[in-house]
């Protein structure tokens, strides 16, 4: 039998609960009639708001329990009860009972049923096409838990992060069915990922028939205070594009055995330091010299940018009073918002042009200093002016300061191009060293002949330097930069002539003896001959240069001895010899 809905809605407005009202209308009905479950006043802060038309056509709002959903109310042996619709537990129904029970036993119900959400949402997914299409979205805990350990990983986090109480709230509002694992549970994810990792890029190197060149460096952690060393391993694939793979351990040796790179290894870049010498003769009584380009002599690299920031240094320290009083305005001048503002607005007033920032140099990287000092000289004349209005600003460049800085920053330029070429990490970059440290070679004799004598002073402080180098590094550039189908020997007969003058001739022979050695040696370790495939171009070509005065002349002799013929040969010296690739500007 069912329930008259106008009797019912009559009921709910002229008495004062609802529970009572269903109950006068149901105690004619058989015992095992059932109703929908309703609640009293008692239970509102666990309700859902219902409106319902009254006799008047006016509407009303009653309350709903969401225990409603969860149970159906019945009347069992005279008294009405609420049956859980998914264990069939029989619980209190009365009106008196309210429903916090009900919703107790909800929490704790073995056969609840959980909502599947997978078929009301849809993820924007990419095809292999490029297109993005929507799909549904199925939730995975393992690809949840390990997108965690890689955030992890990513941006540093710690461990700890997965205990916090407002990372786990969080974690519950994008998915309340997502298990939040425990600080140790997290670890054991982040090394089953290390070791994949490892063990995938181990049988890259494994598979790849070129030899490997290292390069490393040196960094500690901020909170251990550990000193780790990161080894970066270099190489060609066989798509003929650059790749490089790095490696975390805190000694050398033990990496290139763990990695089993230690026997195609072909150079090993370090800093200039005295430490890392002497690390490279333990290395070298180390590795078995058979295994290494022509008995391990050319196994030692320096790093070129390392090496130009010693000559920098050397220049920079001519200056270094004035540097520090530059130093001291930039700092005064953005301690606090209140004085940048006023030095922008007193930049305005001057009509500078400059819309850069004042930005602090770090005292380690010369680099910095540069473009802290050529911001600074954009503004020479706001700090003239704000030394007029600002009583607090005691130390000001003076005109000799801005001209010492100005004469070294111009210097400068060209140490700044280079560094920002070599730093590049997605093309080969030893193609590129030879004719730019040249360039640096033959600008500091330039500077040597200057009127200016801080000038000169500061030349002969970098040519002492640079020397100390050039011998040790040369060769192997040089040999890098023949290996550039675009140069190929063009760039070593412009520029020997005017590093060494009369004993060009010489040098270049000497240098085509160590390359002819190579080539042997590569020739006579190859156990496999290799199919000669099209070069074809990709992301990881090297740019062209910026050079410094001699880059008209040196355009001018490719000009003139450049041939644009394509026809194959076997012989390498005929390569040489011959055929240049176009270059593209």
């Amino acid at each position: 039998m069912e329930i008259n809905d106008n009797e019912v809605e009559g009921a709910m407005l002229t008495t004062p609960t609802v529970g009572s009202e269903i109950h006068a209308a149901t105690e004619s009905h058989s015992q095992n009639e059932s109703v929908p479950i309703e609640a009293n006043e008692a239970t509102l802060n666990n309700t859902l708001d219902v409106e319902i038309s009254g006799t008047n056509g006016e509407k009303k709002r009653k309350f709903r329990s969401i225990a409603c959903d969860h149970f159906e109310k019945k009347l069992i042996e005279g008294k009405w009860k609420a049956v859980c619709n998914d264990c069939k537990k029989t619980l209190g129904g009365e009106t008196k009972n309210g429903t916090k029970h009900l919703l107790d036993h909800m929490k704790t119900c073995l056969h609840k049923k959980q909502k599947t959400i997978q078929q009301s949402l849809l993820q924007p997914t990419k095809s292999n096409d490029g297109t993005t299409q929507l799909g549904t979205y199925h939730f995975n805990q393992d690809q949840a838990r390990a997108e965690l350990a890689n955030m992890i990983i990513l941006h540093e986090y710690p461990l700890s992060m997965v205990d916090h109480v407002g990372f786990r709230r969080y974690s519950y509002a994008l998915q309340p069915i997502f298990k939040v694992v425990s600080r140790n549970t997290i670890k054991t994810d982040i090394m089953k990922i290390f070791e994949y990792e490892r063990n995938k890029i181990m049988k890259l190197l494994d598979s790849n028939a070129s030899r490997i060149a290292l390069t490393t460096d040196m960094w500690t952690t901020s909170n251990q205070k550990r000193g780790f060393m990161a080894i970066t391993s270099h190489f060609i694939d066989v798509s003929w594009k650059l790749q490089s793979r790095l490696v975390l351990t805190n000694a050398l040796v033990d990496c290139l055995l763990d990695w089993n790179l230690d026997r195609k290894l072909s150079t090993l870049t370090v800093d200039n330091c005295t430490t890392n010498d002497a690390m490279i003769e333990l290395i070298l009584d180390k590795l078995p010299p058979s295994s290494l380009i022509l008995d391990g002599k050319l196994f030692h690299m320096r790093c070129c940018a390392h090496i130009l920031n010693l000559v920098v240094r050397d220049g920079l320290e001519l200056i270094s009073d004035s540097i520090e009083t530059i130093r001291y305005s930039v700092v005064f001048w953005t301690a606090t918002p209140k004085r940048d503002e006023k030095f922008v607005k007193t930049a305005r007033q001057l009509k500078v042009p400059s819309t850069k920032k004042l930005e602090l140099d770090c005292k380690t990287r010369w680099n910095s200093t540069y473009l802290m000092l050529n911001t600074a000289l954009e503004y020479e004349a706001v700090f003239a002016r704000l030394k007029q209005r600002e009583t607090l600003y005691k130390r000001v460049p003076t005109q000799e300061d801005w001209s010492k800085v100005r004469d070294i920053s111009s210097k400068l330029e060209l140490f700044f191009d280079v560094t920002e070429l070599f730093s590049g990490t997605k093309y080969p970059t030893i193609n590129l060293f030879f004719s730019t440290i040249c360039d640096i070679k033959l600008a500091i004799g330039d500077w040597l002949l200057s009127d200016d004598n801080l000038v000169k002073t500061m030349a002969t402080n970098m040519k002492v330097k640079f020397e100390k180098y050039w011998d040790v590094m040369n060769c192997l550039l040089a040999i890098g930069s023949i290996l550039d189908p675009r140069y190929k020997m063009k760039t070593v007969k412009f520029y020997y002539p005017l590093v060494y003058g009369d004993m060009s001739s010489y040098e270049i022979e000497k240098l085509k003896k160590k390359l002819c050695d190579i080539v042997e040696e590569y020739e006579k370790k190859s156990k496999q001959s290799q199919k000669v495939k099209n070069a074809q171009s990709s992301s990881s070509r090297s740019p062209l240069p910026k050079r410094g005065s001699y880059a008209d002349k040196f355009e001018m002799f490719m000009d003139s001895n450049t041939s644009t013929e394509h026809k194959s040969s076997g012989n390498w010296k005929l390569i040489l010899k011959k055929h240049l690739l176009v270059l593209q500007k």
